[in-house]
């Protein structure tokens, strides 16, 4: 039996288990070690699909978080979401993970710029230089302090010195300003003290000026006019301007309603010939 015991006391004490290390989870694999894997496969490989949707699944709830930062700017927030995916597919693609950097110094700027090209080309009402595209936020934000400390509104020399841009720049900067919204002539008006339904700003436009083709007209036949002898131009100021008949400047004038009759038919056509003749020499 001691023989026995030994021998097992022996066994025991040379034999020493040897424990495996436990797996890693899927969850601790790092992007840079999956887009290093995606790197090595050959092109075509079905893994690779598989590999990228790990890496966007294991940043997602980053990119939303980036994303409602830019919240509450006149865009949807699952608008912003949906830039800020772009940008971490782009980030997916366009990382090389031969340059040594974390995958996430390369994913930050990629989908902040793919957010501010967002704003950049989607929100703007009308086409505006870049520059002022940039500035307008800065204008925003240096008025916004300038209001918090002085207690009220900069004005344009306070804000170009602020801004350290131009007078007549800061100007225009706050004009552009103002096109980054555009209201549509459906909407209603909220001027409309009296709160009428169905008030519209299209309401509020004017109409075609119907008399304005006739300004040319007028302006060609004003030297024919200052030709006419003063008789003429008073019978033409009776008839056209006054609103008489020809029977009353006749009776005005001391003429027969037939020669009042002879005289309008003479000057018109006289007119028409000047007006004529000076159009086709400016031809």
């Amino acid at each position: 039996m001691s023989a026995i015991t030994a021998n097992v006391s022996q066994n025991t004490t040379e034999y020493t288990p040897t424990i495996p290390k436990p797996r890693r989870s899927s969850e601790d694999v790092s992007a840079e070690e999956l887009l290093s894997e995606l790197r090595d496969l050959p092109e075509g490989d079905p893994r690779a699909n598989r590999l990228r949707e790990r890496v966007v699944v294991l940043y997602q709830p980053l990119i939303n978080k980036i994303a409602r930062r830019y919240g509450g700017r006149g865009e949807p927030l699952e608008d912003l979401k949906q830039t800020a995916m772009v940008g971490l597919v782009k980030a997916v693609h366009g990382y090389d993970p031969d340059r040594g950097k974390p995958f996430i110094s390369y994913l930050l700027p990629t989908v902040t710029g793919e957010i501010k090209r967002h704003f950049r080309d989607h929100t703007w009402a009308i086409r505006v230089p870049r520059r002022h595209q940039e500035n307008r936020v800065k204008l925003r934000r240096v008025t916004g302090e300038f209001q918090q400390t002085h207690a009220r509104t900069p004005t344009i020399a306070e804000l170009a010195e602020e801004m350290g841009i131009s007078e007549a720049e800061v100007s225009e900067l706050a004009q552009v300003s103002e096109s980054y919204r555009s209201l549509s002539l459906d909407a209603p008006d909220s001027s409309d003290s009296e709160g009428q339904e169905g008030a519209r700003l299209e309401d509020h436009l004017g109409s075609e000026d119907k008399a304005l083709e006739r300004v040319v007209e007028r302006e060609s036949i004003k030297p024919a006019l200052a030709r006419l002898p003063e008789r003429e131009r008073k019978i033409l100021m009776l008839r056209f301007f006054g609103d008489h008949t020809q029977s009353e400047i006749a009776d005005r004038m001391g003429y027969s309603q037939m020669h009042v009759s002879r005289l309008l038919a003479g000057i018109l056509e006289q007119l028409r010939e000047e007006v004529s003749s000076e159009g086709s020499s400016r031809r």
